[in-house]
């Protein structure tokens, strides 16, 4: 077993900051020393993390790897490379994909090919549909993470629109319910409405008054009363909305929640205010909203009102990305810089460090009862990331990763860059180079 000692680094974790050690054996952490460096024998590899920060590997809840079937815009081994150059360590794919994955045999087919080609610890969202009810009852709670559910507005055809549907998996799935909630009625409404004045060619500006915030506030209110109604769980996914807000409570701790919020990136970034900049590249759904919810979605960050960060990563092509509001796709790929962005945010006074670590790593184990990930802890695997907060770099075509190849933050300059990343106790990511030879573990939920 390679014995692996991380020195000298500013250890984040568990809301301290301080200068110390860590020893991994194998694939786990042995020791988090504080203060004085231990002494080594000549079989452990030192690395010297002088002036660089280390945090646990940030875990995503929410990607589309876009493996099977639409992998001209990126495959789990693309973006899993991606996800580790950017500090990611574990990821949650989920099932609109060709097949999507609503039985429990393509669901088989992507825990095997994780095993086979990711680069990060893997794991896959099992989707809900009007009529697998039964697909759902075979499922091994503990090897996904939860059900993935689209109320009101889907992309891949896997709208959960019939009440009796509803009420059965919500009742009976006994499993955490994530939701993409934006209703299709006030969509289609608003398309009419805008349409009507000003034809067809809309441009993109008005892609967040079609998907507004009382198409995502109608779908997700009802979720909220559905799962209170059934004492169901229920996390909502890509919260872009102030108003969403008011459905969730810091009033009790992660543990004790039934009812829990995810915030993106990109929501946190930008505002719609940028579209007259950045265009379709930030064209997505849920969609970017005013300054006003940017703010209050960064407040619910620091409040614990928003219980994880993550990144809704959903690459296109730059080609499918073209043409009017109503023609371009939505989404785009966000696993390599959405750490960096976090830390930006920090440099700029909107978060702490500690906190970027509570929401990217902490909270996400406790929230899907991951086992022994999300800390820096002896006895957890040891996914790791050095952090240079000294490094400045500018997103340009010939440092991303992505298999789209393209990014929203192209031309950003970021004031911290990721050096190194572990996966289970082996250096998969070193200062641009990746370890193709690594490959990530399943996912366990306890």
């Amino acid at each position: 077993m390679n014995k692996i000692l991380i020195k000298n680094a500013c250890i984040i974790n568990e809301g301290r900051m301080f200068k110390g050690s860590v020893l991994i054996d194998g694939d786990k952490i042995a020791e988090v020393i504080e203060g004085t460096v231990p002494e080594t024998t000549g079989n452990v590899q030192v690395i010297d993390a002088e002036g660089k920060l280390l945090l646990p590997g940030a875990i995503d809840d929410q990607v589309h790897f876009r493996e099977p079937g639409l992998t001209h815009k990126g495959d789990i081994a693309s973006e899993s490379r991606a996800a580790v150059a950017g500090g990611i360590t574990t990821f949650m794919d989920m099932p609109n994909t060709k097949p999507q994955t609503t039985t429990v045999a393509d669901l088989e087919w992507k825990l095997q090919r994780g095993a086979e080609t990711s680069a990060a610890n893997y794991s896959f969202f099992f989707g809900g549909t009007n009529d697998n009810m039964d697909e759902i009852r075979k499922l091994d709670r503990s090897r996904i993470p939860g059900l993935k559910l689209f109320l009101g507005s889907s992309t891949g055809n896997m709208l959960v629109d019939k009440k009796e549907s509803l009420e059965h998996i919500f009742g009976e799935a006994d499993m955490l319910i994530a939701i993409h909630a934006e209703k299709e009625e006030v969509i289609k409404r608003n398309l009419a409405y805008y349409t009507g004045l000003y034809g067809e060619d809309l441009d993109i500006s008005y892609h967040s008054k079609i998907r507004s915030e009382e198409a995502c506030y109608a779908s997700s209110s009802e979720a909220v009363e559905l799962a209170t109604r059934l004492n169901s769980r229920l996390h909502i996914l890509h919260l872009s909305t102030a108003k969403e807000l008011t459905l969730l409570s810091n009033a009790i701790p992660l543990s004790e929640k039934k009812i829990t919020g995810e915030v993106c990136v990109h929501h946190l970034w930008f505002h719609d205010g940028d579209y007259a900049k950045y265009g379709n590249r930030i064209k997505w759904n849920p969609s970017i909203k005013t300054l006003a919810d940017r703010i209050a979605l960064r407040d619910a960050v620091k409040n614990n009102t928003i219980d994880i960060v993550a990144t809704d990563h959903a690459p296109h092509l730059l080609s499918e990305k073209e043409g009017s509001c109503l023609k371009a796709a939505s989404g785009g790929p966000l696993v390599q810089h959405s750490l960096v962005a976090m830390l930006e945010m920090v440099a700029e006074g909107c978060f702490t460090y500690e906190k970027v670590v509570e929401k990217m790593a902490h909270m996400p184990a406790e929230l899907f009862h991951i086992d022994r990930r999300g800390y820096i802890r002896p006895g957890y695997y040891a996914d790791l990331v050095l952090v240079d907060p000294e490094k400045s770099w500018t997103v340009a075509p010939e440092n991303i990763m992505y298999k789209c190849g393209w990014s929203p933050f192209e031309g950003t300059t970021f004031h911290h860059s990721v050096s190194q990343t572990f996966v289970n106790g082996e250096l998969v990511y070193d200062n641009g180079n990746i370890n193709d030879t690594v490959r990530g573990m399943e996912v366990r939920y306890i």
